[in-house]
């Protein structure tokens, strides 16, 4: 059969996903949550599955996998992971139908944020771990840290590591075997993420919810273990910890990366993307903090900025904590933010969107046009950095816009065909695409996404996977030519 390299390392993965549920299971036990045996029938299901494939699928021998094996692999791996990660939440919460859990388990692990959930407060501790665990493992990418294991079993990760790591990481590996690679990356994100941990305890978080806490701004995901967000703590030094670490993580990994190997800040320095990411925030902060006050939104400019750099950083990076109900200011404000979550974060971060390189090269583009309208025999190129983008990426970046483009307008008409108003369907699909979390109207930050139908659930859950996937991946899969000899 012509997929079973691809059916054999979805089963190690699967395998790999069981172990992790260990981790949730030993909070459990700690903590004495009631939660022990909807691990225990979890971890049970999830390794049979993924060991039964695994074992089924290497009858037909050893095979390397192929670029398009990649594709379908990765494809797979997010649409199904979800159905294992809902099961604990399925044992422990009564009440909660698959639909809802496979929902609240695919905006984990693709660090969305979106939930369904209340009582936040009240849940056992170690489902509160899972899904912030779930953050951390996907933001990085399940299958990063697969590509790091699967070569000493047999099977190649150059083909997988391209297909799910986005930007120019998909080029060039930074050392020159693709599982040092990932396994460096995974070092740099572990580091950062002990530092958060760290800088959350020190500002005043407990232990554990400091961990959880570090969990989500590191996979920038936006659970918490609190129905009232980070706005529960009211501490403007639990805020400042969740930005600062916010904007790095928005930061390219493979410049972490560099710079942690090197030791030296040259690589961010030499990161293109850099200045207008921190440009383009503080333009926004600044402005929106005067626009809020000229409609006398807060008493004073520091508490205005305040909230607006909090809600701007945690949107814009698509990390999704919430301080205060920002649904109440005027809907530019609201736009705005909802709208920098679209391009802000750096390519190879965890955020999502269409990330902030290909939008510097779409605006470098339509600058490049307007030139050429006014000096036709001129020859103008693109230029990144020193280098200059070929035609075949501006090509490619004009693609993945335009169809950008045509995935919002018609899902937003297919939430709204459904009953939903204008403003909740769009904001809703805006949030789960590019995996910001909140939305606006009904999905706001006072709200959540249960007020959805089911089948609105189900849309907004392929949002959130095409979105995590940089939409080529999946719909590569989803075409006819695909599936051709």
């Amino acid at each position: 059969m012509r997929f079973l390299p691809v059916f054999r390392a979805l089963g190690v993965i699967i395998s790999i996903f069981g172990i992790a549920m260990l981790a949730p299971l030993g909070v459990s036990w700690h903590f004495a949550d009631g939660a022990l045996a909807a691990y225990d029938e979890a971890i049970a299901i999830t390794l049979f599955c993924g060991v039964l494939l695994w074992v089924g699928a290497s009858r037909g021998g050893a095979a390397e996998l192929r670029v398009r094996d990649g594709f379908l692999l990765v494809t797979l791996t997010w649409a199904v992971l979800p159905l294992f990660g809902a099961l604990p939440l399925l044992f422990q919460l009564p009440g909660l139908s698959f639909t809802d859990a496979y929902f609240e388990a695919v905006s984990g692990l693709t660090a969305t944020g979106s939930t369904l959930l209340s009582g936040l407060d009240r849940l056992p501790i170690s489902i509160n771990f899972w899904r912030t665990f779930m953050h951390w493992l996907g933001g990085m990418g399940v299958i990063v840290l697969a590509v790091a294991i699967l070569p000493l079993l047999g099977i190649g990760g150059r083909q997988l590591f391209k297909a799910e790591v986005p930007g120019p990481m998909k080029e060039s590996s930074l050392t020159p075997r693709i599982a040092e690679t990932a396994k460096g990356l995974w070092v740099v994100y572990l580091i950062l993420t002990v530092a958060c941990t760290l800088s959350f305890i020190i500002a005043g978080m407990e232990n554990w919810d400091a961990l959880m806490h570090a969990f989500s701004v590191m996979g920038l995901g936006g659970f918490s273990t609190k129905d009232a967000s980070l706005g529960h703590f009211n501490s403007v030094q639990i805020e400042l910890v969740a930005m600062s670490f916010a904007l790095l993580s928005g930061i390219n990994y493979a410049t972490h990366f560099l710079a942690f190997r090197a030791r030296s800040a040259a690589p961010y320095r030499a990161d293109p993307e850099i200045p207008f990411y921190f440009g383009v925030m503080a333009v926004s902060v600044l402005g929106l903090s005067v626009y809020l006050m000229s409609f006398d939104v807060y008493a004073s400019f520091w508490t205005a900025l305040r909230y607006v750099a909090f809600h701007c950083i945690s949107l814009a990076t698509s990390l999704g904590f919430a301080t205060t109900d920002y649904a109440l200011w005027p809907m530019f404000g609201q736009l705005w933010i909802l709208f920098l979550g679209s391009f802000f974060a750096c390519s190879g971060s965890t955020g999502g969107g269409i990330k902030m390189m290909r939008a510097i090269i779409l605006y470098k583009q339509v600058y490049r046009e307007i030139l050429r309208a006014m000096h036709p025999r001129a020859i103008h190129s693109v230029r990144l950095g020193r280098q200059v983008v070929s035609d075949s990426v501006l090509h490619a970046v004009l693609a993945f816009s335009f169809v950008y483009m045509v995935i919002i307008v018609s899902l937003t008409l297919v939430m709204s065909a459904s009953g939903l108003d204008l403003i909740t369907a769009f904001s809703a699909i805006v949030a789960t695409l590019n995996n910001t979390g909140p939305g606006l109207g009904a999905v706001g930050p006072a709200s959540n996404f249960s007020v959805l139908t089911d089948f609105q659930t189900w849309v907004c859950s392929f949002a959130m996977i095409l979105g995590r996937l940089e939409l080529f991946t999946l719909l590569v899969v989803l075409t006819p030519a695909f599936w051709r000899k």
